[in-house]
């Protein structure tokens, strides 16, 4: 099926995502399987489902608990969060979600990383306004951090909590609207940060060139970093010490020769309960063991932003896929840092 007859049928599912009435959605890519350890995780009968479409450039998708609960998804050009829920379809949630002031700016003003703080309270990265902020239950905004030893940050990407209530976040270039060269960059490297629930901000890391994607291992004792550099498209393990500093990096995985060859980069991630590594890179969702053996990748044949866990059981793998929002079904329960 074609990228234009595809869109097509999903432009008649969207058109109608507010009073939505069908469970039969339209599906794309295929699930590569590297391994026979890919059938423990993924279904065999399992097909990658766009349950809403349209969008400009989808990203930071969470999952908000509930009876029965709900997808929560940045739309970054469109400075807006979108709603998606099971049987209604798409609304529009927060707008604007990560610009408010008065003059244009760029191509990606809105949020990025989406995360639900140990209240519950929906956690931004925000690329206008250049700060992470947390949305309050009255309704309004409250900014978390938007500087590093007085020096604006350059654009938050995504983020992960920490059980003890530390934030963990990156801030590559990507949403100033020249990026690397815009002249209201003020810090001369992107850096991997820690926040403490008292508000004290550290720097982990500058040691990846545009930092991106970022997760926690099970135990909390590993976090993984994904680098969205098309000269370096890999994804590095750094132990976590006791005294939340990193140690020593290692390459998880290199994708570096796939760049030109698939579409996307490397991206969001997300963990299941027994480690397993979902990633975003070239081609789609990358299947990694926490030891960074690839066992198979999700294509979706789009570049494709991010990922997480959801439904009713936590086994459902959302996707943030270019225009699209899809989903496909695991065997595993994803893990859920708040």
């Amino acid at each position: 099926m074609t990228r234009f007859f595809l869109a097509l049928m999903i432009m008649l599912v969207t058109n109608v995502c507010t009073a939505q009435d069908t469970l039969n959605f339209p599906h794309l890519g295929e699930v590569l399987r590297m391994d026979d350890a890919v059938n423990k995780i993924i279904p065999k009968d399992a097909v990658i489902e766009v349950v809403a479409s349209g969008f400009d450039w989808t990203e930071g998708p969470v999952w908000v608990p509930g009876d029965p609960g709900h997808l929560l998804f940045s739309d970054i050009p469109q400075n807006a969060v979108y709603r998606w829920d099971e049987g209604e379809g798409v609304s529009l949630f927060m707008q604007p979600s990560g610009y408010t002031g008065v003059a244009p700016y760029g191509g990606e003003p809105g949020c990025n990383g989406l995360m639900l703080d140990s209240q519950g309270r929906l956690t931004s990265c925000e690329h206008g306004d250049r700060r992470l902020s947390v949305l309050t239950k009255e309704g309004g905004k409250r900014t978390l951090v938007d500087n590093y030893e007085g020096k604006r940050l350059n654009s938050p990407n995504d983020l992960i909590f920490h059980s003890n209530g530390e934030l963990l976040f990156t801030d590559p270039p990507y949403g100033l609207p020249k990026r690397w060269d815009d002249p209201r960059r003020e810090l001369d490297f992107c850096g991997v940060y820690r926040l403490t629930p008292d508000k004290q901000l550290t720097l982990l890391t500058k040691e990846m060139t545009r930092p991106n994607g970022i997760a926690l291992s099970p135990d909390e004792k590993t976090l993984y970093l994904a680098q969205s550099d098309p000269e370096a498209a890999l994804w590095k393990a750094f132990p976590i010490n006791k005294d939340g500093s990193l140690g020593k990096s290692r390459v998880l995985h290199d994708a570096t020769e796939s760049v030109d060859k698939l579409p996307g980069l490397p991206d969001g991630m997300a963990v299941a309960t027994d480690g397993t590594l979902f990633a975003t890179g070239p081609g789609g969702v990358y299947i990694f063991t926490p030891e960074g053996k690839l066992l198979g990748r999700i294509s979706t044949g789009e570049r494709t932003s991010n990922c997480t866990f959801g439904g009713a059981d936590g086994k459902t793998l959302y996707m943030t896929a270019d225009m699209y929002l899809c989903r496909i079904k695991t065997n595993l329960t994803g893990l859920s840092h708040k």
